[in-house]
């Protein structure tokens, strides 16, 4: 049997005398799709910014793939195969769609600090990251300056960024914060579609994004996780209605 993406035990963070994640215990399978739910200051962000390395923890330990990697920094975690999104778009704005791109697929190809080669001449580069656009739907965006892009598309953009550097486990902060109806819809079928053959871990406010994506549901409140399960194990817990869904969605 495979090692888990990733497995979290005993994980804490303490900012001062502000104990936030309490001893977050977690196993997520490769290829599952897992949202972490809970209300505002459950801590969810701050888990992701633990799992990613952007904090360190204060006690516990994080796998990632079966490895230890507690202590190590974000860019190491990255290399390792794991990328993140952020709730507020982490884009270079004066830099094309295309060039956004080209950026975050170099290193997975070897170019590292390589200061001699021209970008122009990079074919693979330039081949990846036009699979890439079509990917995630802005091929006919690929020169447009990414910070003149509507809000749902530099969201894209993002996503992209994030699976470009060949990532399989990916980190997904609040994907549809701020959306339409209509757009939300359009970046569940392009979070799905992206998702396949890699493991997604969300943070989601919208209700219907999660159940409709996740396999596994995980409520974390204030520090703890009070539940992990099957969305429809989640929808019918009485814990979880009480702490965070409402029973009026629990029979929605």
């Amino acid at each position: 049997m495979s090692a888990p993406a990733l497995r979290l035990s005993g994980v804490k963070k303490r900012f001062g005398r502000s104990e936030i994640i309490k001893g977050v215990d977690l196993t997520i399978p490769m290829g599952e799709r897992h949202a972490i739910i809970g209300p505002n200051g459950a801590g969810k962000s701050t888990l992701f910014n633990l799992i990613s390395a952007r904090f360190p923890v204060t006690a516990g330990r994080i796998e990632l793939k079966g490895e230890d990697v507690t202590g190590l920094r974000p860019f190491e975690i990255n290399r390792k195969g794991l990328s993140r999104s952020f709730q507020i778009t982490n884009i270079f704005p004066r830099l094309t769609v295309f060039e956004n791109l080209r950026c975050a697929v170099l290193w997975s190809l070897g170019y590292k600090y390589s200061f001699w080669h021209r970008l122009e001449g990079l074919r693979d580069a330039r081949e990846k990251a036009e699979q890439v656009l079509e990917d995630i739907g802005l091929m006919r965006r690929r020169d447009t300056p990414a910070g003149i892009l509507s809000y749902a598309e530099q969201r894209a953009l993002e996503i992209g960024i994030t699976i470009a550097g060949g990532a399989d486990v990916i980190l997904l902060d609040e994907p549809t914060a701020g959306m339409s109806r209509s757009e939300t819809d359009e970046a569940v079928a392009l979070i799905r579609r992206v998702s396949e053959n890699r493991t997604l871990v969300m943070v989601e406010h919208d209700m219907s994004v999660v159940f409709g994506l996740a396999d596994r549901i995980s409520v974390l409140v204030y520090g703890d996780i009070i539940a992990t399960g099957a969305p429809g194990e989640i929808r019918s817990n009485a814990t979880v209605q009480e702490a965070y869904l409402g029973t009026s969605f629990a029979h929605a």
